[in-house]
């Protein structure tokens, strides 16, 4: 099992898509709070559909405070930027990780960036005129690596 951390999301209809794929996968779905809307938000729970009571949610009034609940090992946190050094599909994904991914108009904040320099990964795009891609489709693309990798072993 794959934990999904988003760093103070701000678009509802994105968290929602997420907490669906986290239930149909068997995820826990971290927030880290400020969002820019409530869960019981129509946007995210229309996103969500009726499998919100699947849904492994946590929700962490900031990084500190996820830090302290969830105790992660360094290794276990992935970063996912367009800043990243390595291709998402280089890492080494294990079962239990935590799958990091910033705010959809910020990104991970430089201090992310400063204090996890080695645990940063990019999702390659081939147009430079492109500046990222989605949230949930970001989120989509590394948990099914993730879970691929870990099969496969």
């Amino acid at each position: 099992m794959f934990q999904i951390v988003l760093v103070e999301p701000q678009i509802p209809q994105n968290t929602g898509s997420i907490a669906r794929m986290t239930a149909a996968t068997g995820c826990i779905l971290h927030l880290i709070e400020p969002t820019k809307f409530q869960i019981t938000d129509k946007n995210v729970k229309r996103a969500g559909l009726d499998y919100w009571p699947e849904v492994k949610l946590k929700i962490h009034k900031d990084w500190q405070a996820f830090l302290v609940a969830e105790s992660p090992q360094v290794d276990q946190l992935w970063f996912f930027t367009t800043k990243g050094q390595a291709p998402y599909y280089k890492a080494n994904f294990k079962a239990g990780d935590f799958l990091v991914f910033g705010s959809e108009t910020q990104g991970l904040s430089p201090w992310f960036h400063q204090n996890y320099t080695d645990r940063r990964l990019v999702i390659p795009m081939d147009n430079p005129n492109i500046r990222s891609l989605n949230l949930a489709t970001s989120a989509g693309i590394v948990l099914y690596e993730a879970r691929r990798q870990v099969a496969m072993r």
